[in-house]
C-alpha cells in the first residue's frame, strides 16, 4: 500500500506540534509586542492626565492671584503679578501643545522625553471626547486672548479674572478627556486579556486535536489490530480490521483486511446459496458473489444425460439476455469437457473459437462471451454436472482462479444438489395434488395437460415483450407450468352432489362452487407456511394461481373481485389458457368449440374477461397452441 508523505502518521503529528508551538509563540510574541505598545499609552496617558493638572492648577492659581491682589497692595502684589504672568504663560505653552499634538495625533519628543515621537491611536470614544476637549480650550485660549488685548493695562488681572469664569469648562474638558484615554487603555488591556484567554483556548483545543489524532490514528487501530489478532485466533476468521487512513497503521492492516474480506466473502456466499429456495436463485447468488474474486456474468449447470450422448442446460443465470435457454439439450461432442468430466478437474477455455466448440459454446460467443470455466461438481446420485462460469473478457481465468475454484467445486456441488433435489420434490408435489383435484373431476381428461402447456407458452411469449421482460424469468415460465396443473385444487373441498352434478347449479350451489378457489389458496398457503419454517418459499405462484385464476379483469369476477394488474400476472395467464381449453373441449353439457369460434370469443372478452396484454401474445403464439391442440385435443 503506497500512500502520499501528506497522509502519513508522523507528518501530520509533526504538524499539530508545529501549530501549537506556532500559536504559543505567536501569543507571548502578540502580548510583549502589545505591552510595549502599552508603554506609549501610558505616556499619552500621562499627557492627558497634565492637562488635567494643568486645567486645575490655572484655575487654583487665577483664584488666588485674585485673592492676593485684593488683599495686598499693588506694589506688594508687583512680584507675585510677574509669578502668575510667568506661570500662566508657561501653562499655556504647554497646553497648547499637548492638544496640538492630541489632534495631529502625533506627540513631539519636546513633551514626551522620549528619543522619537509618538504616533497616537485613538478609539472612536476618544476621538469624540478629544475633538470636544479640544474646541474648549481652543474657546478658552482664544477667549483669554481676546480680553488681555482689550485691557493692555491690566492683562494678568483680566485673564485671571477670565480664568476663574472658564477655568471649570476646560477642567471638566480635561478630566473627562483623561477619563476617556484611561477607558481606551483599559480596553486595551482587556483586548490583550481576551487573546490571551483565546489563546489559551486554542491551544487547549489544539492539545485536545493532537491527542484526539494519536487516539484515532495510532492507539484505536493499535488496539483495534490487536483486538482483530485476538478474534482471529479464537476463530472468527471473517473479521474485519477496521481500515485506518492512508498512513502507515493502514499499510500495515491492509493486507490482514484482504484475506479477512476474502474469507468473510467465501461464508457470505455460503450462507447465501444455502439459503436459496431453487437453483436459480443459486446461480444468481454465485454469480454475485464470486464477482468479488474473478469476472462472471454468466453462470449455469449442465448435465449429462445418463447415455453420455447429451448435456442438458438445467439451469442459467446471466446478467444480459442469452441465446442459450433452460433445458436446451447438445450433442456431448466437446472432447475439452468430457475430458474436464473424466479427469474431473476445472478446465478454462481462454478462447471460445477452438475446434471443440460445438453449438453450447458458440452461443456463449454469439452472446459476447471469450472465456469460460468448466468445473466438474461430483454428485451423490452418481450423476455427472458441469457448472459453467463465462466472461466477456479474454483469457478471464488465470491458473489462480481455476485453483480457487476447484478447491470450492465440493462445497458448491453440494449446495446446487441440495436445491436440485427440492425442485423434484416440489414437483412431485406439485403432481400429486394434481391428480388429487383431477380424481375429484373426472371430466377434465387431459384438460391438466393441455392448459399447462398453453399457460407455458403465453408465458413465454409475453416474456418477448418489453413490457413484461423483467418480470418473467426462465424461473416464473417454471412456476406457472407446474402450478397451473393446481389452479382447481380447491375443488377438493367442494361436496360431490354439487362437484359431480350433470346439470346446471342453481344459486347457492354456485356459491359453493365458487369457494374452490378460497380452498385451494388456504390448502396452498398452509403448505407454504409449513415450507417457510423450514426456510424455503415454493408455494407462492400456485397460491396466486388457486386464489384468482377466476377474477376478471374488468372486476367481476371472484372471489375478491380484483381488477386489471391487481390480478396476479399468473393468474391471468390461466384464466385464458383455462377458458381456451374448457371452450374447445366436449363435456357432457356442450359440445367442442372450433378453435376459431373460441379465439373469437375470448377476443371479444378482451379488457372485460381476460387481459388484453394476455390475449395478444395468445395470437402471436398462436402456431404453438395450435400444435398442441392438434396432438392432444379432447374429442
Amino acid at each position: 500500500m503506497r500512500f502520499p508523505w501528506y497522509n502519513s502518521i508522523r507528518f501530520r503529528i509533526s504538524l499539530a506540534l508545529l501549530a501549537l508551538f506556532s500559536l504559543q509563540v505567536g501569543a507571548v510574541g502578540f502580548t510583549l509586542y502589545e505591552i510595549g505598545l502599552r508603554k506609549h499609552d501610558y505616556e499619552i496617558l500621562n499627557l492627558a492626565g497634565q492637562t488635567r493638572v494643568i486645567s486645575h492648577s490655572l484655575l487654583y492659581q487665577s483664584q488666588n492671584y485674585l485673592k492676593e491682589r485684593g488683599a495686598l497692595s499693588l506694589l506688594q502684589n508687583q512680584s507675585g503679578s510677574d509669578l502668575y504672568s510667568q506661570n500662566l504663560e508657561q501653562s499655556m505653552v504647554l497646553y497648547d501643545k499637548i492638544m496640538t499634538g492630541f489632534r495631529n495625533r502625533r506627540l513631539d519628543p519636546e513633551i514626551t522625553g522620549l528619543d522619537e515621537p509618538l504616533t497616537c491611536n485613538w478609539d472612536q470614544h476618544s476621538r469624540n471626547q478629544l475633538d470636544v476637549s479640544a474646541a474648549a480650550w481652543e474657546e478658552f485660549r482664544d477667549g483669554m486672548k481676546r480680553v488681555m488685548d482689550a485691557n493692555p493695562r491690566n492683562p494678568d488681572l483680566i485673564a485671571a479674572r477670565y480664568a476663574v469664569q472658564n477655568g471649570e469648562a476646560l477642567a471638566r474638558s480635561a478630566d473627562n478627556l483623561s477619563r476617556a484615554f484611561q477607558r481606551m487603555m483599559e480596553g486595551k488591556l482587556a483586548s490583550i486579556r481576551l487573546f490571551n484567554q483565546l489563546a489559551l483556548l486554542a491551544t487547549t483545543l489544539l492539545t485536545a486535536l493532537i491527542a484526539v489524532l494519536v487516539y484515532r490514528k495510532i492507539l484505536r487501530p493499535l488496539t483495534q489490530t490487536v483486538d482483530g489478532f485476538s478474534r482471529v485466533a479464537n476463530g472468527d476468521l471473517g473479521y474485519q480490521l477496521p481500515l485506518a487512513a492512508d498512513n502507515e497503521i493502514g499499510r500495515m492492516t491492509l493486507a490482514f483486511n484482504q484475506l479477512s474480506d476474502r474469507m468473510r466473502g467465501m461464508f457470505r456466499l455460503t450462507d447465501r446459496i444455502s439459503r436459496g429456495t431453487n437453483l436459480h436463485d443459486a446461480l444468481h447468488f454465485v454469480c454475485e458473489e464470486f464477482r468479488t474474486f474473478l469476472p462472471v456474468e454468466w453462470v449455469g449447470v449442465l448435465m449429462l444425460t445418463p447415455d453420455r450422448r447429451q448435456i442438458v442446460l438445467e439451469r442459467l443465470y446471466s446478467d444480459t439476455p442469452s441465446k442459450l435457454k433452460e433445458n436446451e439439450r447438445f450433442e456431448f461432442a466437446l472432447s475439452a469437457l468430457e475430458a474436464a468430466l473424466n479427469q474431473g478437474s476445472a478446465l478454462a477455455l481462454a478462447e471460445l473459437d477452438t475446434p471443440d466448440t460445438a453449438s453450447l459454446l458458440t452461443k456463449l460467443a454469439e452472446d459476447g462471451k471469450h472465456s469460460a470455466l468448466f468445473i466438474p461438481l461430483k454428485q451423490s446420485g452418481g450423476g455427472e454436472t458441469l457448472l459453467v462460469f463465462a466472461s466477456s473478457q479474454a483469457a478471464a481465468y488465470p491458473p489462480q482462479h481455476v485453483e480457487f475454484l476447484s478447491n470450492l467445486a465440493a462445497q458448491i456441488a453440494h449446495i446446487l444438489e441440495k436445491t436440485i433435489v427440492m425442485e423434484g420434490l416440489i414437483v412431485a408435489a406439485v403432481e400429486g395434488l394434481a391428480k388429487l383435484a383431477e380424481s375429484r373431476d373426472p371430466e377434465t381428461g387431459d384438460h391438466l395437460v393441455r392448459m399447462s402447456l398453453y399457460s407455458a407458452i403465453l408465458t413465454e411469449e409475453l416474456g418477448r415483450d418489453p413490457a413484461c421482460r423483467e418480470h418473467i424469468t426462465p424461473a416464473f415460465v417454471r412456476d406457472v407450468f407446474r402450478f397451473a396443473p393446481m389452479h382447481d385444487i380447491g375443488k377438493v373441498g367442494i361436496r360431490d352432489d354439487i362437484l359431480l352434478k350433470p346439470g346446471r347449479l342453481d344459486a347457492a350451489e354456485r356459491a359453493e362452487m365458487e369457494r374452490h378457489p378460497v380452498i385451494g389458496g388456504g390448502v396452498l398457503r398452509r403448505s407454504e407456511e409449513q415450507m417457510k419454517t423450514l426456510g424455503h418459499s415454493i408455494f407462492q405462484i400456485g397460491i396466486e394461481i388457486a386464489e384468482s385464476h377466476h377474477e376478471k379483469f374488468d372486476g367481476s369476477g371472484y372471489p375478491a373481485g380484483l381488477k386489471g394488474d391487481a390480478i396476479p400476472l399468473a393468474a391471468r395467464i390461466i384464466a385464458v389458457a383455462d377458458v381456451l381449453d374448457a371452450l374447445t373441449s366436449k363435456r357432457p353439457y356442450k359440445d367442442a368449440w372450433p378453435m376459431e369460434k373460441a379465439l373469437d370469443t375470448i377476443s371479444q372478452d378482451a379488457g372485460k374477461h381476460f387481459d388484453p396484454t394476455v390475449v395478444a401474445a395468445l395470437h402471436r403464439a398462436l402456431p404453438r397452441v395450435l400444435e398442441i391442440y392438434q396432438r392432444l385435443k379432447h374429442v
